[in-house]
């Protein structure tokens, strides 16, 4: 098969390279999926499973990207909940061979079926990005109806999915981000939107709930904002205060498969929708994530197959 591999540690996104791979085998429990869409996060080249397996052994050259919707087209021996010919979508396992790849090894249980009127590209964008977001907001804040919460980078891949799903259970939603970002994250259904380059965050009030995808100085400007007994949720790096009468977590998004089949329903139905700034082949994929790629208001999906 085809695949995107990474060699070179140092190399950064320039080591991307386009090379033929052996097909992957499905151990058990595993299913191999004919990728259709895959993601890729750039900042998964500095993580320590894309270099090493999960005894610390070397296993480049690897394949990275863990975002994938496509077909089952091989069940390994003791698997389950789902058959051959079936659209799945899902994560990818940190530690092994990921989804830039014409096909992919993956445990049964990190996929869920994907209804048909869900285009593989569109489903691909929403697996991390709808993950964190509905981990963040409710498996971790809590957050409820009637609740305020303040999202970070309203229009990106996680702030999006994540302002619908907070306007969805009735939370008012302030958003930041740049200025070019307020009209999409307005149309998203953020009530208020803070530019980070213009405004001044500290106006944007308390909340019930933070959601930090920025880190940095941004994460500990947040942490004044957090109402007593309210919560900050980052993605980021672990926060080095916490707030007055509230809390401050970091977390790693986890495969789920009932939170990525309740994603897709809300897909589906036109509930909710993903990110996807452009979608752009296998062979491309090496120049869209390289250090002279054009910058994309988005996620970029890789396409590696067409059709059904």
């Amino acid at each position: 098969m085809q695949a995107i591999v990474v060699r070179d540690r140092e190399a950064g996104l320039a080591g991307l390279s386009l090379t033929d791979l052996p097909d992957p085998h499905a151990a058990q429990n595993d299913v191999i999926v004919r990728v259709h869409a895959a993601g890729f996060t750039p900042g998964e080249l500095t993580w320590a499973g894309t270099w090493t397996d999960r005894a610390g052994r070397d296993r480049t050259p690897s394949v990275p990207g863990h975002e994938v919707s496509g077909v089952v087209t091989e069940l390994g021996w003791g698997t389950t909940g789902l058959t051959v010919g079936q659209r799945v979508f899902g994560l990818a396992d940190w530690n092994r061979n990921g989804t830039l790849a014409e096909y992919v090894a993956i445990e049964a249980r990190n996929l869920a079926p994907l209804p048909s009127g869900v285009d593989h590209a569109v489903a691909a964008g929403a697996v991390i990005s709808g993950l964190t977001a509905w981990q963040a907001l409710f498996d971790h804040a809590h957050l409820r109806a009637g609740q305020t919460v303040l999202i970070h980078g309203a229009a990106g891949g996680v702030g999006s999915i994540a302002v619908q799903l907070a306007r969805e259970v009735g939370s008012r939603v302030i958003g930041t981000g740049r200025g070019a970002d307020r009209d999409r994250a307005l149309g998203l259904g953020v009530e208020e939107f803070v530019d980070l380059e213009s405004d001044r965050l500290e106006d944007a009030g308390e909340a019930d709930v933070v959601l930090d995808v920025i880190g940095s100085d941004i994460l500990k400007r947040s942490i004044p904002l957090v109402r007593a007994g309210g919560t900050l949720v980052t993605t980021i790096e672990p926060p080095t205060l916490q707030p007055e009468n509230g809390r401050a977590i970091f977390f790693v998004v986890e495969a789920d498969r009932s939170r990525l089949i309740e994603l897709a329903q809300r897909l589906r139905d036109g509930r909710l929708t993903s990110n996807v700034g452009a979608v752009r082949t296998l062979a491309q994929a090496a120049d869209a994530f390289g250090p002279d790629a054009p910058r994309v208001s988005g996620k970029t999906i890789i396409q590696v197959t067409e059709g059904w």
